[in-house]
């Protein structure tokens, strides 16, 4: 049986990762999405793993190939995409998968696979939660969360595209919401 698509998007800081990691805890048959990015790697991150990192001029090849079904420059010279053979083997397995991405990735993969994808956007409570959350994790310098949140209106304007959308101004529960959209969604 194939398995389901869990896309997840949100603005930079908003808990979305943490939810994602939380509900692949959950015995749900999740496996993630491995995305492919330009950027550098940050803490402990493994290629293959967290994402597949490769250069700018091997990104540019796989988008000649067409080998992607969602990619984009999020920030200047940091592409970040979804390669179509990785999703296709995950779900001819029978894994369900989960996609940790950008907006506008959430809504291309939901474009592409329809009513086989569920969306959820995770919605922060502020901007200023969003600025604080993202300077307190201190993974990123100040010019990249000033960058970050040069996008967080765009973002927050487009989650209607979405199937769903959590608040995330109290984590628990926001969980708990997701894990019952999910467990609804998987059921179906």
């Amino acid at each position: 049986m194939q398995g389901k698509l869990l896309i997840f998007a949100a603005p930079s800081g908003a808990g979305k990762s943490t939810i994602v990691n939380f509900l692949m805890h959950q015995g749900l048959n999740c496996h993630f999405s491995v995305s492919t990015t330009t950027r550098k790697r940050r803490g402990t991150e493994q290629d293959g793993v967290d994402y597949f990192f490769i250069t700018k001029e091997e990104f540019k090849k796989h988008i000649i190939m067409n080998d992607f079904i969602e990619y984009e420059e999020v920030y200047r010279d940091t592409f970040y995409g979804t390669l179509k053979s990785q999703v296709e083997a995950q779900l001819a397995r029978g894994e369900n998968v989960i996609f940790d991405v950008d907006v506008n990735g959430g809504m291309a993969i939901k474009k592409f696979y329809g009513d086989r994808a569920l969306s959820v956007f995770i919605m922060p409570p502020s901007k200023e939660e969003l600025t604080q959350r993202l300077l307190t994790r201190g993974t990123d310098e100040y010019e990249v969360i000033e960058e970050r949140m040069k996008r967080v209106d765009y973002e927050i304007s487009q989650a209607n595209n979405f199937d769903q959308v959590v608040v995330n101004d109290n984590l628990e529960q926001a969980e708990h919401k997701v894990i019952e959209l999910v467990q609804d969604f998987l059921n179906k």
